[in-house]
C-alpha cells in the first residue's frame, strides 16, 4: 500500500479516493460542496485546455481560482503543444494546485478529434513523455497521467504496457489514473464511451503486477463505497469515482472519510452543509460581472437529495427560483420548504450496497506478464 510519505503534501492523506474530472460538472462550486461533505477525498478540476489558460492569462481567476479550503485539488490540463503546456503550467503555479494531471483519456470529438489531444495521445507515447517532462519541469508539484486502457483497435494489454513503460521511463510520471475501458474515437458519443466498451479490470491489476514501482488509480464503473473498498482490497493504490459522486454526492462522498480513510464520523447534516454553502455562494455571486449567477452556484446542489422525500418538488422549486433569485439566501428560503426536516437534519446513513464484488477473482484473470521491448521502444 502507498504511504503518505510518498506525497509532497504531507498534510493531506494520499488519494485513496478521488472524484473524477468531469466537464461542466466538477467546477469550483461542485468542489466546494464536495469538500464540505468529505474532508479527505481528492478533487479534480474540469479539464482545462492549455490554450485556454495561456490565452486567458489576464482573466485566470475565472478559470483557476479556488478557495484554500478545497485542498487537495488536482488541476487537469489537456493539449498537444509543448510550449503552451509549459506556459499553462507556469501560469497555474500561483494557484497552488496539489498535482497536475495530463488528459490522455477524453474520447470527446472536440478533444480527441481535430485538436489531437485527449485519448488520441495514447497512440503517441513519445509525445506524452515529452509533455509530462515539460509539465514537470515547470512545476514543483507531482504530475500524473489519466488515460484509457487503449484506443480503437490498439487495445491489447501489451500496447497499454508499452504506453505506461515509455511514459514512465522517459518522464518523471509515477502516477497513472486508468479508466478501465478503451476509447472508441469514431461512431459513438462520449456518454456511450463510458458504457459500450467493456470494462477490463484485469488490465489494471496487471499493471500493478508489472509496474510495482508506479502508482495506479482505478477508474470506470465503480459506483458505491463498497466497490471502492473492494478495489482497494484487491490492491488498487487509489480509486477514482465519477458520475456517482455527482449524481448521489451525499451517499457517496458522505462515507469516504469514515469507510476509506478511517476517520471518525463528523455527524454532519445536509442542513449544516447548506448553511456553509450559502455563505460561500454569497461571496462569489457576480464575481465576474453577471457570472456566476444563482443557477451556476447552486447547480451541484440539485443532486444533494437524491432519492429522498421531497427531491422532485425541490428540483421544480429550484428551476423556478433560478428565474428570479439573486441571492443564495432567497434561493434556499424559496426551495428548502420542499424537503422534510428529518431529511435535512439526518446525518449520513448506511452506505448503499454495491453489486457483488467485481474484483473478487480478478487475480485469476490477469493477462500474461508484460515483457518490455526496451530497445525497440526506446526509438519508437
Amino acid at each position: 500500500m502507498v504511504s503518505a510519505r510518498n506525497y509532497t503534501h504531507a498534510s493531506y492523506l494520499p488519494p485513496y479516493f478521488s472524484v473524477a474530472p468531469m466537464m461542466e460538472w466538477t467546477d469550483v462550486h461542485y468542489r466546494t460542496m464536495a469538500r464540505l461533505i468529505s474532508k479527505h477525498a481528492w478533487l479534480y478540476t474540469e479539464m482545462l485546455a492549455a490554450e485556454t489558460i495561456v490565452y486567458q492569462k489576464d482573466n485566470l481567476d475565472r478559470f483557476l481560482y479556488f478557495p484554500p479550503e478545497q485542498h487537495p485539488v488536482v488541476l487537469q490540463i489537456g493539449g498537444s503543444n509543448l510550449e503552451n503546456l509549459a506556459k499553462a503550467t507556469q501560469l497555474a503555479n500561483i494557484y497552488k494546485y496539489d498535482e497536475i494531471n495530463f488528459n490522455c483519456g477524453c474520447p470527446s470529438p472536440r478533444v480527441a478529434g481535430h485538436g489531437c489531444f485527449g485519448a488520441r495521445l495514447m497512440l503517441d507515447p513519445k509525445f506524452v513523455a515529452e509533455a509530462m517532462s515539460v509539465i514537470a519541469a515547470n512545476t514543483d508539484v507531482p504530475v500524473s497521467v489519466k488515460c484509457r486502457i487503449g484506443v480503437d483497435d490498439h487495445d491489447s494489454y501489451n500496447e497499454l504496457c508499452d504506453f505506461i513503460y515509455k511514459v514512465s521511463s522517459q518522464s518523471p510520471t509515477r502516477h497513472f489514473i486508468i479508466h478501465s475501458r478503451k476509447a472508441l474515437l469514431n461512431g459513438i458519443s462520449p456518454a456511450e464511451n463510458r458504457s459500450i466498451p467493456p470494462l477490463k479490470y484485469e488490465y489494471f491489476y496487471g499493471l500493478l503486477r508489472d509496474f510495482p514501482d508506479l502508482r495506479f488509480t482505478i477508474n470506470g464503473g465503480i459506483n458505491t463505497i463498497d466497490e471502492v473498498s473492494a478495489a482497494r482490497k484487491a490492491g488498487a493504490h487509489g480509486v477514482m469515482v465519477g458520475r456517482a459522486a455527482f449524481n448521489n454526492p451525499w451517499n457517496t462522498l458522505g462515507h469516504v472519510d469514515t469507510a476509506i480513510y478511517g476517520a471518525p464520523s463528523r455527524g454532519v447534516t445536509r442542513r449544516q452543509i447548506l448553511k456553509e454553502f450559502e455563505a460561500y455562494g454569497e461571496t462569489v455571486l457576480g464575481k465576474y460581472g453577471l457570472k456566476p449567477n444563482v443557477r451556476d452556484v447552486a447547480k451541484p446542489l440539485l443532486s444533494l437529495f437524491y432519492a429522498q422525500p421531497g427531491n422532485s418538488l425541490w428540483k421544480r422549486k429550484a428551476d423556478a427560483a433560478f428565474m428570479h433569485c439573486k441571492t443564495m439566501k432567497s434561493f434556499f428560503e424559496e426551495t428548502l420548504v420542499a424537503i422534510p426536516d428529518f431529511v435535512l437534519d439526518a446525518p449520513v446513513g448506511a452506505p448503499p450496497l454495491g453489486s457483488k464484488d467485481p474484483f473478487a477473482n480478478i487475480h485469476t484473470l490477469l493477462p500474461p506478464p508484460y515483457e518490455s521491448r526496451e530497445q525497440e521502444l526506446q526509438y519508437a
